[in-house]
């Protein structure tokens, strides 16, 4: 027999430990080389771990939701392929064992662990967040996946009226008060039922993180208005033709993250940090984008983003984005940055006050364009109108740089010529 182990991927320095999610095979069943085995979840991405070799599952050491660290065996795979007969024979056993077994030990419903054990991340989680058991959703993916549309269809669908009501996870059921005599509490407030979930690992850095800036920075917000017709007209005029030669559309951001780095370079203390009693002036410009996922907020880095054309810019948000909604983006590439954009936007956001993402000393945050009346010249006339906030730390960053970095900002995106020029 030769056994090859299953091992935990290299984890960054910054990341401790994992938790595994949803094992995609059971002992004795075959695998292919490089198939995807199970995803490891760390406070910044989702990793896939994949079948070093051919053969046949012969053990899981970490089951479902474990703990792992970097290295750490957990599973092997029996390359002579000798575990799948093992398995049959040991089949009838485990089915007389099952009969044999008292009522009160029931083994579990097939139908419920296949379900379990093929549920995509993101349908796990919808399926976690909407009380759903394992079992409850039909996949229509390939293979029999549970996908995240399986998910949705299975909570528009309508519920029959005598289903019970949901038990809160870990309350007895004996601790429930009834439905027909609830302890103190009116009619009105019965079948109320709650759901505890317990935090991922990527939600619940996202909460250390926002924490952690609140209480080490001196966050200070300032605003101003931007009329983004001198963009929209040159995005019309050259659309067609920039996605004809790049292959990739012409948007907002490439213009926002021009802008900001024509700022940084104005006011190099924006794009600074802090150390201890130091102050860290970066000589590159790696901005944070801002990416909404399926498992929560990720910011992957434009790593020298003033070297970067508008197509190179377009290519790698776009990127970053179908990335993030696969969760597939690299440890490495959302590591560092010296400066962000938050794009609240693309949700309809006005007006917003973004909060620093540590150890960055500053961030952006773009908002919806909308048409308002504004006044010209004494006349009133109606412009498209985005507001910019720029959150900045105090501590180092005086209310002047704040103020004209933004005001940099403002006149480089309503006269796009300046970028050209960096005047």
């Amino acid at each position: 027999m030769a056994i090859v182990e299953v091992k935990v991927p290299q984890l960054s320095e910054s990341v401790a430990e994992a938790t595994l999610l949803q094992w995609k095979k059971k002992p004795g069943e075959p695998v292919a080389a490089d198939e995807i085995l199970i995803e490891i979840e760390t406070d910044k991405v989702v990793l896939e771990v994949p079948a070093p070799a051919a053969g046949v599952l012969s053990e899981i050491v970490v089951g479902d939701g474990g703990t792992v660290v970097s290295e750490q065996v957990i599973a092997r795979i029996d390359t002579t392929g000798k575990a799948a007969a093992t398995a049959a024979a040991a089949a009838p056993v485990a089915a007389s064992t099952a009969v044999a077994a008292p009522a009160t030990a029931p083994a579990p419903a097939p139908a419920t662990v296949a379900a379990a054990a093929i549920a995509m991340p993101a349908a796990a989680k919808l399926m976690a967040d909407h009380g759903l058991a394992p079992g409850s959703v039909a996949g229509t993916g390939k293979d029999g996946r549970i996908t995240k549309g399986d998910v949705l269809a299975a909570v528009a669908a309508p519920k029959p009226a005598a289903a019970p009501a949901a038990i809160p996870t870990g309350v007895p059921a004996k601790a429930l008060p009834q439905v027909s005599a609830p302890l103190g509490l009116s009619p009105a407030l019965a079948n109320r039922p709650e759901q505890r979930v317990p935090m991922t690992r990527l939600r619940a850095r996202i909460a250390e993180r926002l924490l952690q800036s609140q209480a080490t920075n001196a966050i200070l917000t300032t605003f101003n208005e931007v009329n983004m017709a001198p963009v929209m007209e040159l995005r019309k005029k050259y659309q067609e033709r920039f996605e004809k030669e790049h292959g990739v559309k012409l948007g907002f951001m490439s213009f926002f993250v021009k802008a900001a780095v024509h700022a940084l370079k104005k006011f190099p203390i924006l794009n600074a940090s802090v150390d201890g009693n130091d102050i860290v002036y970066h000589g590159y410009f790696d901005i944070g984008i801002a990416v909404g996922s399926p498992r929560g907020l990720v910011v992957p880095i434009l790593r020298n983003a003033d070297q970067l054309s508008f197509a190179d810019i377009e290519k790698k948000i776009a990127d970053f984005g179908k990335r993030a909604a696969e969760g597939k983006l690299g440890i490495e590439e959302m590591t560092g940055g010296t400066f962000s954009i938050s794009n609240g936007g693309v949700f309809g956001s006005m007006l917003s006050t973004p909060i620093i993402n540590p150890p960055q000393s500053a961030i952006l945050g773009v908002h919806a364009t909308k048409e308002r009346p504004v006044v010209e010249n004494g006349q009133i006339v109606i412009r498209p109108i985005n507001y910019l906030a720029l959150s900045y730390d105090h501590r180092i960053i005086d209310g002047r740089e704040a103020v004209l970095g933004l005001v940099a900002m403002k006149e480089a995106l309503e006269d796009p010529a300046r970028l050209l020029f960096n005047i």
